[in-house]
């Protein structure tokens, strides 16, 4: 078996591979067990956060990987929304429903939203106070909350079908509410970075990312946007948070081959984060971005089931054709099992097909 790195050891390896240094083996993690979210049970519930975290580790024991210990402060990608007075619902599938607030017959209600205050406002408070419990309950160091971009936002606070039609079709109203949600979210991470004083990285997500690649966004609304729509409303809006932060890697699910060359033109871009088995065109994205900025490629083990039941992928073999794929290069690869003991054979696996 292979000897299990140290936890100072990965984080030297992966800053090194954010730098697009050259390393010996693509760092990859693999986490266990069914998609962590901010359900019923562990929004703004810090014990049982904690517990899932020890039971978590616990499960990953023996695993070889670049991952280590962490807590995600589940508070789901709708918090700026509520922030702007969306009701988000919290329930036992997903992280909270949102009620958005902005439909084709009001449009003109984005001009009286007000930004809010990433201090007082009820939503905020609750995410510090859930922040100061983790933090005085447990020494496992912190993600951040999920950073939804200002394109994700937008899409929660307005219908979203209607909000898509209104980029072409109310341009003015939309950039209206963008430019507000852009300053809310400078807020908000800014506070939230002042509060999380045990911070892992500045990802939601399991992988370590560190400070010094600024902040991670999900920016799911951009797989549904043409390159052009997408430089207007999201390189935009991206480039001022990268600017505050000094940095910004962009996380998108869907299939952004259409516009991943569009991303690589947003100012001080450290990486970018795709859910690979939804992207259709791999040549695509391979030319605008291999090599010239991170390439973090999630699959997990639920992207490659049948019915919901079997496997139809190996996931070894298919980390193995990405990075034939991609090539080595500034390359991360997140995937996951369903069991413990499929995580430890899992691990043996990839660090035989990922070294060189």
């Amino acid at each position: 078996m292979a000897e299990i790195l140290d936890i100072e050891t990965k984080k030297k390896l992966i800053e090194e591979n954010w730098k697009l240094g050259e390393l010996s083996e693509v760092p990859f993690v693999i986490e266990v067990g069914p998609m962590h979210m901010a359900t019923k049970k562990f929004y703004n519930n810090p014990d049982a956060e904690i517990e899932w975290a020890e039971e978590h580790s616990r499960k990953r024991e023996g695993v070889y990987d670049y991952g280590f210990p962490n807590i995600k402060p589940n508070q789901g990608i709708n918090i700026i929304a509520g922030a702007f007075g969306c009701e988000c619902r919290p329930n036992d599938e997903a992280d909270p429903w949102v009620d958005c607030i902005i439909r084709e017959e009001n449009v003109d209600d984005v001009f009286k939203l007000k930004v809010p205050d990433p201090v007082n406002n009820p939503y905020f408070e609750q995410a510090w106070k859930h922040v100061e419990a983790l933090q005085k309950k447990s020494k496992i160091p912190l993600r951040v909350i999920n950073v939804p971009s200002p394109l994700v936002t937008a899409s929660l606070i307005w219908e979203y079908t209607s909000f898509i039609e209104a980029t072409l079709v109310y341009p003015d109203e939309v950039h209206a509410l963008m430019e507000k949600i852009t300053e809310a979210t400078i807020g908000y991470i800014r506070e939230m970075l002042k509060r999380i004083t045990n911070l892992y990285g500045v990802s939601h997500e399991f992988w370590y990312v560190p400070k010094e690649t600024g902040i991670r966004v999900s920016d799911d609304t951009a797989a549904l946007l043409s390159p052009n729509l997408y430089r207007e409303f999201g390189v935009k809006y991206n480039s001022m948070i990268s600017k505050e932060f000094g940095g910004i890697v962009v996380h998108s699910c869907g299939d952004v081959s259409n516009v991943a060359e569009a991303m690589m033109e947003i100012p001080g871009l450290r990486g970018l984060d795709f859910t690979i088995p939804q992207v259709q065109n791999w040549e695509k994205v391979r030319d605008a971005v291999s090599g010239k900025t991170v390439l973090a490629l999630r699959h997990f083990y639920w992207d490659h089931l049948d019915d919901g039941l079997s496997s139809v992928t190996d996931l070894a073999e298919y980390s193995r054709k990405l990075v034939d794929f991609f090539g080595h290069k500034g390359l991360f690869i997140q995937t996951s099992t369903p069991t413990p003991e499929e995580a430890v054979e899992l691990g043996e696996r990839l660090h035989m097909i990922l070294s060189r």
